[in-house]
């Protein structure tokens, strides 16, 4: 069945001339644009607490707790369960199709529902001009870490090596190594510039929208997260 269900994705890609692998690598990039725009919101805006980035939020509840300084211990404390909660559920969505094609119809149905959450949080920014509370930005830091640990949890399952669009660390580490190495292929190179790369736009692009149009900030990565849900639903998903 799972051949049956690969060899329905690579003919879906290929009539358009793409294959399903250079496809999918362009939606991680995608990803990886609505991840770093939802940290760099965060970041500046809901109290200094990653909402995707989970290292940095460990470091800051040892800080936190230590009193050592950095944001406060709830909003930490709130990013990381929501985030654990999203990576939980979306594993729970894709667990009956991982490893059944490059991108199993499942993988967007998690997608989905985490933009869903994006779209919740779109409406909470704006309900509060994208200048919430602190109880309101501990919400809002929980929606968000809940989208974006649904998403790391979708690309989890795709089985990519070095690949997380909601960290750049494990991608960074797999780049250098492999550039002084030479042990992957042209094609896994440019796969993991890629996802830095995005994630150094979608931050970028996310904090310049905070400084000069706060409320519509959190409309870049809904949107990236919409167009990589259709797009792999044009592209990759099997033939009905």
């Amino acid at each position: 069945m799972a051949t049956v269900e690969m060899h329905k994705d690579t003919h879906s890609a290929r009539h358009r001339g793409l294959t399903p692998a250079t496809v999918r690598d362009v939606l991680l990039v995608g990803l990886a644009v609505s991840s770093g725009a939802v940290d760099a919101i965060s970041w500046l805006a809901l109290g200094k607490v990653f909402s995707a980035f989970m290292t940095g939020n460990v470091i800051f509840l040892a800080l936190g707790v230590t009193g050592a300084g950095g944001p406060g211990v709830a909003p930490v404390v709130v990013a990381l369960v929501a985030f654990a909660a999203g990576v939980a559920l979306a594993v729970r969505i894709v667990k009956a199709t991982s490893g059944s094609g490059v991108w199993p119809r499942r993988v967007s149905i998690a997608l989905g529902i985490s933009a869903l959450v994006q779209l919740v949080f779109l409406a909470g920014w704006m309900a509060t001009s994208g200048l919430p509370s602190p109880g309101a930005a501990e919400i809002l830091i929980g929606l968000s870490a809940l989208a974006m640990g649904m998403q790391s949890g979708a690309v989890m399952s795709l089985g990519v090596p070095g690949v997380f669009t909601t960290a750049a660390t494990a991608t960074l580490i797999d780049l250098v190594s492999d550039v002084a190495g030479w042990s992957q292929s042209a094609i896994e190179k440019r796969r993991f510039v890629g996802v830095l790369l995005g994630l150094l736009a979608g931050a970028a692009a996310g904090a310049a929208l905070v400084v000069y149009a706060r409320v519509y900030a959190p409309i870049l990565p809904l949107i990236a997260t919409v167009l990589v849900i259709a797009a792999a639903l044009i592209a990759l998903q099997p033939a009905r």
